[in-house]
């Protein structure tokens, strides 16, 4: 579960979800849903069907120290957004750590990590393959949101500096590169994070390459 709207402002007003949240509403929504999928009360107004006695497993996305301190709060497991937001993923694993209250939930603190992968049989093939993910990423910086878009020689040299920036900060937990450079930048992030798990969004235009990406990867894992 997250705060995010999932979308822009105005396809928000178009699905009428443009009303106002503070984040004093996102605590209490949470623990609706948990009586919700909780066992079903006698007198219980409003009784989810399906849901009512399932206890769905839930866990806290987050891209803040909000999110940290309430999933810590309330003994849920913990997702961090690196992915596309990694800027505060060391402070809000060190925050969701430190102040982790055991629950009928989960004992000990778990963090799930967003890592974006490319991974190729080598350095220059990842760099070209990621070209995908900068052009996606920086559709995303100038609000100009499309499709995945197939790889482009040279692309990341083609933009201005502050666009290039703009694309590092976004993909500051990427992961790209041969084997051996995937191998190094995932024990760099799990000696850094102490991640229990890392979930991969692999943006490579072609499906078959995509698939070898995460076999890259999944050998990298069982050999170390």
């Amino acid at each position: 579960l997250g705060r995010a709207p999932g979308t822009d402002a105005v396809t928000m007003r178009a699905l009428r979800r443009d009303r106002i949240e503070t984040e004093a509403d996102f605590p209490r929504e949470v623990a609706e849903l948990q009586r919700l999928l909780g066992p079903q009360q006698p007198g219980q107004p409003v009784v989810a069907v399906p849901g009512a006695g399932t206890e769905v497993p839930i866990w806290l996305l987050g891209s803040s120290l909000f999110s940290a301190r309430l999933a810590a709060e309330r003994g849920l497991p913990y997702a961090f957004a690196s992915h596309f937001a990694p800027a505060m993923l060391l402070q809000a694993i060190d925050i969701y750590r430190r102040s982790f209250q055991p629950s009928a939930h989960l004992a000990q603190p778990y963090v799930v990590i967003g890592v974006p992968l490319i991974a190729a049989p080598t350095d220059a093939e990842a760099e070209f393959l990621a070209s995908s993910t900068f052009q996606r990423v920086l559709g995303i910086l100038r609000g100009d949101r499309g499709c995945l878009q197939p790889p482009v020689a040279g692309f990341l040299q083609s933009l201005h500096p502050r666009e290039r920036a703009g694309i590092a900060d976004f993909l500051g937990a990427a992961v790209i590169g041969g084997p051996e450079t995937v191998r190094a930048g995932l024990n760099n992030l799990l000696a850094a994070t102490g991640a229990d798990e890392i979930m991969f969004v692999c943006d490579i235009f072609d499906p078959a390459l995509r698939q070898r990406s995460l076999s890259i990867a999944a050998d990298v894992c069982w050999q170390s």
